[in-house]
């Protein structure tokens, strides 16, 4: 009897520290596709603030560029996201600045070819090709791209 007074003990008080951490973490807010849930960690802070400025700010969410479109991937993404982002925040082993992962590079190129599918009907995507290598400025404005974005950086414009 005494065990299982331990264990429940125990699991309550597990129970209670995944329940405050996710109260705390504000974690119903990433079952939405509100883009300010995004920044509910202030390392997110400068992407939002650059997406804002972004050209796709009027059109798209991070939800809708950075998760597959397809109901189950898209919730499978979020959580292995979700995982990921939660263990480096705690365990405070991330990355800066943060990066996008491979997988998740083929998700948002997957994203751009869907929306932009009419436009780009002729080009070549094969697996090598990435639409950020041009386009890096597209979804956050501040990024180095190619052109001015490039030629400021190296000082060829001021």
């Amino acid at each position: 009897m005494k065990f299982y007074f331990t264990i429940s003990i125990l699991g309550g008080i597990l129970l209670g520290l995944i329940s405050y951490s996710f109260y705390y973490a504000n974690g119903i807010s990433y079952f939405s596709s509100d883009p300010n849930a995004c920044i509910n960690c202030h390392i997110m802070q400068p992407q939002f603030d650059s997406w804002q400025k972004g050209s796709h700010h009027a059109f798209a969410t991070c939800v809708e560029c950075h998760l597959p479109h397809e109901p189950i991937s898209k919730w499978l993404a979020k959580a292995e996201n979700g995982f990921l982002h939660s263990k480096g925040f705690t365990l405070q082993n991330f990355p800066e600045p943060i990066f996008i992962r491979d997988k998740n590079k083929n998700v948002l190129k997957d994203n751009c070819l869907q929306c932009h599918s009419d436009f780009v009907t002729e080009i070549n995507h094969s697996e090598s090709s990435n639409c950020l290598h041009c386009h890096n400025s597209v979804g956050h404005g501040e990024s180095v791209g190619i052109g001015k974005y490039n030629s400021i950086n190296r000082g060829l414009i001021q």
